[in-house]
């Protein structure tokens, strides 16, 4: 029998919306947060958000894709 490769949703994402590209670029807006104004209130603002994206899009987003089965019309 031949193994199946597990379906990856990242492998139908352009190179900006990949997981590296997502948690780069939350790094780089809660870091810029913080060297642009220097104030720990305002980076927190500005973390909560754009955690909760990464969070989604890294985490939830390529679950809830595999279990949807939306990937397997995709199938080679």
């Amino acid at each position: 029998m031949s193994e199946q490769k597990p379906i990856s949703p990242w492998n139908y994402k352009p190179w900006w919306c990949q997981p590296w590209s997502i948690v780069l670029t939350g790094v780089t807006l809660i870091g810029g947060s913080w060297l642009l104004f220097k104030t720990i209130w305002l980076t927190v603002l500005v973390s909560i958000p754009v955690m909760i994206w990464m969070g989604f899009f890294v985490l939830f987003w390529p679950q809830l894709m595999i279990r949807s089965g939306i990937l397997e019309s995709y199938k080679d």
